[in-house]
């Protein structure tokens, strides 16, 4: 008993944790525990670059020291050091039913007594194909890959092959991973880091990459007069979440489906993180626009590294090793992540899930008002069904230059402020948050309880 009070009195930060005592694990209030992540960080320093193999994990946009995740059940993730964290990153959006749903969990240990690799097709391929043609209209054929940046890199070399054009039009803080020529005014990590462009990236990668403004029309005609005959397509995320979260003017989508159309180039949706997410689909279905090729990730992974693109039938084809356009992957539809995959797509169909986080996403939203009210802090609350993001900004935010106008330093100590309680945001004000299936409303209202009294110290 003495041993356990001493270590829950070695380590610092206050909050409320649980120690280890014999073979009972009993709560532990004053202090939290974290000499063992801070024990991994800085041996993960030691080999591993920043000490993360993701830049935002580190810390550096909300100062301090990462903690290191050890286990996750639900909608709680437990660290290194035995405290617990209602989890609103969901590893970044893949963990729609929570961290480690039986259903996946028994996909994959099935799919795994099989093989864990064929490099050869497999059945699961098929039944994930069917699966995502069958639940977005715009999908004729789809093709997998193994994470989000092969979907986009992919999508953008089919869109150049097809219309037989050069260049490209992006906006600024959407993010379609760290392909050389797209990490242009990107979002995410780089954004972060203050770094939306990227070293060791030659600038003849990105001559033919146009960057413009979100949500601004004119500046989109003003590119096609400008460049119209060589504009193979526009890439964007149609909900932008990763400088934030920012949502479509009303009308700007149709705007871009419409223009793209009359100038004979692709509408492209990056819905990697809206994809199955918003609705079986996504994005692309809640506002009612047919791109000509979408991107999508995470959900369909089920929480295994996956990616994949489609789109019209006569556009796919153009695929090697049908067409001209060379296109491959050694772990493409990897059978664990395909198993994975296809158990959540399935326990998506009824639509209860989306009911359910829509329903808990708008509560932990009017709650997280009520609190900002309360304590006298002005901020701006976007949401779009189970993904939000809560920026300390008077104004509207729009786009990128809205979003930069938010007050980072008083996100970086709500940041810490949440975390000392108990509640996991992501670590950057230019990320967007995820509700999920194993979300309650005894966690929202612990979330919102523990925001009202963070916001009120700020």
């Amino acid at each position: 008993m003495i041993d356990g009070l001493l270590n829950c009195v070695a380590r610092n930060s206050p909050a409320t944790f649980r120690v280890r005592l014999g073979g009972e694990t009993l709560p532990c209030r004053g202090m939290r525990l974290n000499a063992e992540s801070q024990a991994l960080f800085e041996k993960a320093l030691q080999w591993i670059p920043g000490g993360v193999n993701s830049p935002v994990r580190a810390f550096r946009a909300v100062g301090g020291k990462p903690f290191f995740a050890v286990r996750a059940n639900g909608a709680t993730v437990w660290d290194a050091d035995e405290n617990e964290y209602i989890d609103y990153v969901g590893t970044w959006g893949p963990a729609i039913l929570g961290h480690a749903p039986q259903v996946v969990v028994d996909a994959v240990k099935n799919a795994a007594e099989e093989g864990t690799s064929f490099g050869i097709p497999n059945p699961l391929e098929v039944r994930m194909a069917e699966l995502v043609v069958d639940a977005v209209p715009s999908v004729e054929k789809v093709r997998m890959c193994n994470s989000g940046t092969e979907a986009t890199m992919s999508a953008i070399r089919l869109a150049r092959g097809f219309t037989k054009r050069s260049k490209i039009i992006k906006f600024e803080g959407c993010y379609h991973g760290h392909v050389d020529s797209l990490l242009v005014k990107a979002g995410s990590g780089a954004l972060t880091l203050g770094q939306p462009d990227s070293a060791g990236v030659p600038a003849e990668f990105t001559s033919q990459t146009i960057v413009l403004p979100f949500n601004d029309e004119e500046a989109v005609r003003s590119a096609f007069v400008e460049h119209g005959n060589d504009i193979a397509g526009i890439i964007l995320e149609p909900v932008p979440a990763n400088a934030g979260l920012y949502l479509p003017r009303d009308g700007y989508l149709e705007f871009l489906r419409n223009i793209t159309t009359e100038n004979g180039a692709l509408l492209i949706f990056d819905e990697v993180m809206t994809g199955f997410r918003l609705g079986l689909d996504g994005a692309q279905g809640r506002f009612g626009i047919t791109p000509d090729l979408s991107c999508f990730g995470k959900v369909i992974g089920g929480g295994l590294p996956v990616g994949a693109f489609g789109g019209r039938g006569e556009i796919m084809d153009c695929l090697a090793p049908d067409g001209p356009v060379y296109q491959a992957g050694t772990l493409s539809g990897n059978p664990l992540a395909m198993s994975a995959g296809i158990a959540v797509l399935e326990t998506l169909a009824n639509g209860e899930v989306y009911a359910k986080i829509e329903a808990l996403g708008q509560a932990l939203s009017e709650g997280l008002a009520d609190a900002a009210k309360s304590a006298g802090v002005t901020v701006r609350l976007q949401r779009i069904g189970s993904m939000s993001c809560c920026y300390f900004t008077d104004g509207p935010v729009y786009n990128m230059a809205d979003a930069m106008g938010s007050d980072r330093e008083k996100f970086g100590k709500y940041f810490h402020g949440m975390l000392e309680e108990g509640i996991y945001l992501a670590p950057s004000q230019f990320e967007a948050g995820f509700i999920s299936a194993s979300h309650d409303e005894a966690a929202i209202e612990k979330t919102v309880a523990a925001a009202a009294k963070v916001m009120k110290s700020l």
